[in-house]
C-alpha cells in the first residue's frame, strides 16, 4: 500500500509542522524521467519564491551540504536504480546561504497498474531553534514524558527525539497519519511504538529504518482491533 499524498498533502503538511507549514513539505520523483515535484513548502526551504524554480536532481544536490553532498547522490542513484524509497536526513544550505537541517521521510508510489514509479513523502526541517538544546537535554525530556504517560505519549516522545519535533507537532502527525490511514489513534500509536522499540533492540536506531516503519506502521496493526 502506498500513500495517497494529493488528496491529504496540505493537511498533513500543517499538521507535522504543528502550525508553521513553511519547516515541512512534500516531494515527489518519478523513477523514469527522474523528475521532481516540490511544495511551496519545500521550494522556502531552499530560498526560492514558490513556482520560480524547476527542482531537477542537479538542483537538488547543488543545495546539499558540502559535506553531504556525496552520499546523498548515492542515495538518489541508488533509488533510482532500485526504485525504493527515498529517505535520509542531511543539511541543505538555501540561496541564503543558511544552513538546515532535514529529515526526508519517504514512501514508494504506484501507477494505476500497481506499477512503482516513484517515490514522495515530506521535506522536515528540524533545524534546532536553540543551539543551547542537546541531543541529552531532549532524550531526558522525551524519557521523563514516557515514563508517566499512555502509548500515544511515549509515541510523541518518540517522534520528537526522531525528528526533532516539539509535543504539539507530534501530535498532530499521528493524529494526521490516523486520518489518512483511516485507523483508531491509539492503535496506531501502538504500532509504532512497538516498531520503536524493536529497533531499539538492535541498538544504534537506523533512522531510514524508523522512516520506513512510521509509514507502513498501519499495514502490521492486527486488522480485528483496527
Amino acid at each position: 500500500m502506498t500513500w495517497e499524498l494529493d488528496g491529504h498533502a496540505v493537511a498533513v503538511e500543517q499538521a507535522l509542522a504543528g502550525g508553521a507549514p513553511q519547516r515541512v513539505g512534500w516531494f515527489r520523483f518519478y523513477f523514469e524521467d527522474e523528475r521532481w515535484e516540490w511544495s511551496d513548502q519545500v521550494q522556502r526551504m531552499h530560498g526560492y519564491q514558490p513556482g520560480t524554480v524547476v527542482p531537477t536532481t542537479e538542483l537538488v544536490l547543488s543545495h546539499k551540504h558540502p559535506d553531504d553532498r556525496r552520499e546523498v547522490a548515492a542515495s538518489i542513484a541508488a533509488m533510482t536504480r532500485r526504485r525504493q524509497a527515498y529517505s535520509t536526513r542531511h543539511r541543505i544550505i538555501d540561496t541564503g546561504g543558511v544552513i538546515h537541517e532535514v529529515v526526508v521521510v519517504g514512501d514508494q508510489f504506484c501507477d494505476a497498474d500497481g506499477e512503482v514509479v516513484g517515490t514522495h513523502g515530506f521535506y522536515v526541517d528540524v533545524t534546532p531553534a536553540s543551539t543551547h538544546e542537546t541531543e541529552d537535554d531532549i532524550t531526558a525530556r522525551v524519557a521523563e514524558i514516557a515514563e508517566r504517560r499512555g502509548s500515544i505519549d511515549q509515541t510523541k516522545g518518540m517522534l520528537m527525539v526522531v525528528y526533532g519535533m516539539d509535543q504539539g507537532a507530534a501530535f498532530n502527525l499521528l493524529k494526521s497519519l490516523s486520518q489518512v490511514r483511516n485507523m483508531k489513534l491509539g492503535l496506531l500509536a501502538e504500532q509504532i511504538n512497538a516498531d520503536f522499540c524493536a529497533l531499539g533492540k538492535q541498538g544504534v536506531i537506523n533512522r531510514s529504518r524508523f522512516d520506513q516503519a512510521l509509514l507502513t506502521a498501519h499495514q502490521r496493526v492486527r486488522l480485528d482491533n483496527a
